[in-house]
């Protein structure tokens, strides 16, 4: 554990004033569940992570409460790959989110992809709904936006939300995104669901937030076991707020969202505890990807790490995380245990007692022997460009078999993933290969991975051969799924989306010609 990393949680642990008891739950019970999962939000971001302005105090409360992870990962450095591995415990090579058009490019589900989610794939969802849970997301799906890809056909009840990003479109060539409650939409963005582009306003948190309370209350008197997944989307690009907290945050306007968000989740705790439903909920918090560095004053910060969203450093894969159980987990917690958000998976099905889908490989391990005993287990983190593996972590060691900072076509449309940030060799403009002599860091160290460890060392030699077999062993057991963003086409955009007929919203599609996606990331 570097002392810059250390400095970065010691304002965390001393604000903790006092440690949970643990208690036991009704083993008649069954755990709730909520996963609040932000979008392209940073390591650094709150201040229980050390970011200065400290403007997240109920992020931070609940850290103080649960268990802080400070070696935390997702599964990919973009959002629809990372947001299928949190649904189904695998790698996006495992589950069809990424593209083999091109080498290593970032590959996500935009509207003209003909993908998604496939039906081979077993969400946790689904295990909750067979075991008689109440399902509901609210935010952000990004996992396909063609009907059989939709949430309420993966094992969820109810949908407040959005199939895709929320950017502005002309209406004719693209059209606006639609906004969805349950299987029907009830408007699009812009067209119906306001955000100005000037102000950045919008009052779609604010939205996201009721429809979590009052499924909290219904929950509450049904006395069913539910899982919640809250995906608000205010800190990716357009960035928005609604106007109570516009102009609040020392930051900006990713700021205001920041503050908005924060906002929710307290009122989120609050209704917990109104309901007493506190001890019998698991609440996690985390994030898709690193922070969008590309967006400048747009992003959010990765703390003292390298890069960010898009690229498979550390910026873009190590993510904020926190796990709050007040009736297990003991509060006031600072774990080092690598983790992954595919870790979930697993983790809540030992929560609630469920068995495995038979016959699924997982890439996750349970989380539940760190959280409630800080056991602490060995295990490497992938990190993956689309269908190419660039980098592996082992213990505090990582080895870079290929390095790449930002690829031609996007730097020509105005993106830089490391603003600021060049290392020779390391943050390279084109794709280096490296896997005759792969590079190698120690990240406890060596956080923001700039000083090499040459390879005529003997910490080189003793340490690499450990990491080859790892990624051996992996590579020997891989069966690659079938790549799901392949194929595009301009007539499979949302243009007449299920409910579009009752509120005058549908529109006419082109004729479908099918050609191979190109992705610029």
């Amino acid at each position: 554990m570097s002392s810059q990393i250390s400095l970065y949680i010691v304002w965390f642990v001393l604000c903790v004033h006092s440690r949970c008891s643990v208690q036991s739950n009704d083993s008649n019970k069954k755990p709730n569940f909520i996963i609040l999962f932000m979008d392209d939000m940073g390591w650094g971001d709150l201040g229980c992570y050390g970011h200065p302005a400290r403007e997240t105090p109920n992020l931070d409360k609940m850290a103080s409460q649960g268990l802080l992870f400070t070696d935390f990962y997702t599964a990919s450095a973009i959002c629809s790959p990372s947001r299928a591995s949190l649904l189904t415990g695998r790698l996006p090579i495992r589950n069809g989110f990424y593209s083999t058009n091109q080498v290593a490019r970032n590959s996500y589900a935009p509207q003209e992809v003909l993908g998604g989610i496939a039906a081979s794939e077993v969400l946790i969802s689904e295990v909750l709904q067979k075991a008689g849970y109440r399902n509901k997301i609210v935010g952000k799906w990004h996992l396909g936006h063609q009907a059989e890809y939709l949430p309420l056909r993966h094992g969820f009840h109810e949908w407040f939300g959005a199939p895709n990003c929320h950017y502005k479109y002309d209406g004719k060539i693209i059209p606006n995104i639609p906004v969805y409650k349950d299987h029907l939409m009830t408007g699009r963005y812009y067209d119906d669901y306001k955000i100005d582009h000037e102000t950045g306003v919008a009052n779609l948190t604010q939205m996201y937030i009721e429809e979590a309370l009052v499924f909290l209350d219904r929950q509450a008197k049904a006395k069913q076991p539910f899982f919640l997944y809250w995906a608000p989307d205010a800190t990716h690009t357009p960035l928005y707020a609604s106007e109570k907290f516009r102009g609040h945050s020392s930051r900006g306007l990713y700021g205001d969202a920041v503050m908005e968000i924060d906002y929710g989740v307290g009122k989120i705790l609050d209704k917990l505890k109104q309901l007493h439903l506190d001890d019998n909920t698991f609440m996690f918090f985390s994030s898709d990807n690193g922070a969008a560095t590309y967006a400048f004053t747009e992003g959010g910060s990765n703390g003292p790490f390298l890069c960010g969203k898009q690229t498979t450093f550390e910026g873009g894969f190590r993510q904020p995380a926190i796990a709050r159980w007040p009736g297990m987990i003991k509060g006031g917690q600072v774990s080092h245990q690598v983790g992954n958000l595919m870790d979930l998976y697993l983790t809540m099905l030992d929560m609630a007692s469920l068995s495995r889908p038979k016959g699924v490989v997982f890439d996750g391990i349970s989380l539940l022997p760190t959280m409630l005993n800080g056991t602490k287990k060995d295990r490497p983190v992938f990190y993956y460009r689309g269908d190419t593996l660039f980098k592996v972590r082992l213990g505090q060691y990582k080895a870079h078999f290929y390095t790449w900072n930002t690829p031609r076509e996007a730097q020509d449309i105005g993106y830089h993933y490391c603003p600021g940030q060049r290392i020779d060799k390391v943050t390279t403009d084109q794709m280096a290969n490296y896997t005759q002599a792969p590079l190698l860091f120690h990240l406890g160290r060596d956080p923001g991975e700039k000083f090499i460890i040459p390879s005529h060392t003997a910490e080189y030699q003793t340490v690499m051969p450990r990491l080859l077999k790892t990624v051996h062993e992996h590579r020997r057991d891989l069966r690659p799924a079938k790549p799901q963003f392949n194929l595009c086409d301009l007539a499979v955009q949302n243009w007449a989306p299920a409910g579009c007929e009752k509120i005058n919203r549908c529109q006419m599609a082109p004729m479908s010609y099918l050609y191979n996606c190109t992705w610029p990331y």
